[in-house]
């Protein structure tokens, strides 16, 4: 019963705080309620027993995804008020797009069968292992040539985002290792003979000239220079 409560609660925040990310004006408040959105979903596969999922959804999604969304939109100067100039223009083809995304979500939900053993099925004892385990045993054993090509096309994505996006720079200095290497002594070092005082006498550096000393304070009448204010000789 406390799950059911706990399942529509969250579910309706996911669905009020997915409605925000779109209808929000300010792109930081989106980025907020995306993160509020991957929390109360976390939460669902928690109570769905999917523990791992949750925890992937709230590692990988919140705490690197959404963060670098939010610190994109944080960081560059974007004239979002330029961007939405457009949305009265654009706004047939997303009606459009959103219409089809719902009749596909409509037959969907109308062509759903349960299965007339899942009651039984639900009432079978668990498996000795917990699914985190049953996942990594299933990614890591059957479809591991499949992980891996997966990781494989994700590395190639990543080496061509970056070369697309780099650009060299005329102004950006670069080490030439090979230019360096085949340096001879000639070019690097240079003996000079100077004899002593040349370069001073050259180059106009002399010595700064030192203050004058400062007049000793004159002493008052009848003082004779003598310590009138001189503690007592202790014999």
């Amino acid at each position: 019963m406390i799950a059911t409560v706990f399942l529509y609660i969250f579910s309706v925040i996911l669905i009020a705080s997915a409605a925000m990310v779109v209808s929000a004006r300010n792109p930081v408040h989106s980025v907020l309620f995306l993160i509020l959105s991957f929390f109360n979903a976390a939460a669902l596969f928690v109570i769905a027993g999917a523990e791992f999922l949750a925890m992937v959804l709230v590692i990988v999604y919140v705490g690197a995804v959404a963060v670098l969304f939010l610190f994109v939109v944080m960081m560059l100067d974007v004239n979002f008020a330029e961007l939405r100039g457009g949305f009265q223009r654009y706004l047939p083809i997303g009606a459009a797009v959103g219409a089809v995304l719902f009749v596909e979500l409509a037959a969907l939900y109308l062509g759903w069968t349960i299965t007339p053993t899942a009651a039984t099925l639900r009432l079978s004892p668990a498996p000795p292992i917990g699914n985190t385990q049953a996942l990594g045993n299933i990614l890591y054993t059957d479809y591991i040539f499949l992980f891996q090509a997966a990781g494989l096309v994700l590395l190639v994505a990543m080496i061509g985002a970056i070369v697309l996006t780099l650009r060299d720079r005329k102004t950006s200095r670069h080490q030439n290792i090979a230019r360096q290497t085949a340096r001879t002594v000639a070019e690097t070092l240079e003996m000079v003979d100077i004899s002593v005082g040349v370069g001073i006498k050259d180059l106009g550096i002399y010595r700064p000239k030192l203050p004058p000393p400062e007049p000793e304070p004159e002493h008052a009448d009848g003082d004779h220079g003598h310590g009138a204010h001189h503690a007592p000789e202790i014999r």
